[in-house]
């Protein structure tokens, strides 16, 4: 099991980028959240076992079809057990 925060850059407001990535992460059976940034990216947490986080933050670095990802900067964090699901936090 890992939690990682991801801050994914680009164009990535306005594409359906935070509905798009909790439809990847549930898919994967991953929790946590996403949400946009005032600077105009996306911030997320998610909590899983390893190859599922690794799976989220591979599908992170292209988004969906009309994003255009430049970065993503991923940082490990420790583990909660707190989330139980994987929804857009505001």
């Amino acid at each position: 099991m890992k939690r990682i925060r991801a801050i994914v850059s680009g164009r990535v407001q306005g594409v359906a980028y935070r509905a798009s990535c909790v439809r990847e992460a549930r898919r994967l059976g991953v929790v946590g959240w996403v949400r946009n940034r005032p600077d105009g990216g996306v911030e997320l947490e998610a909590e899983g076992e390893d190859p599922r986080i690794d799976a989220l933050i591979a599908w992170c670095e292209h988004g969906p079809p009309a994003a255009r990802v430049t970065q993503v900067a991923v940082d490990a964090l420790p583990v909660t057990g707190t989330d139980a699901d994987f929804d857009v936090a505001y």
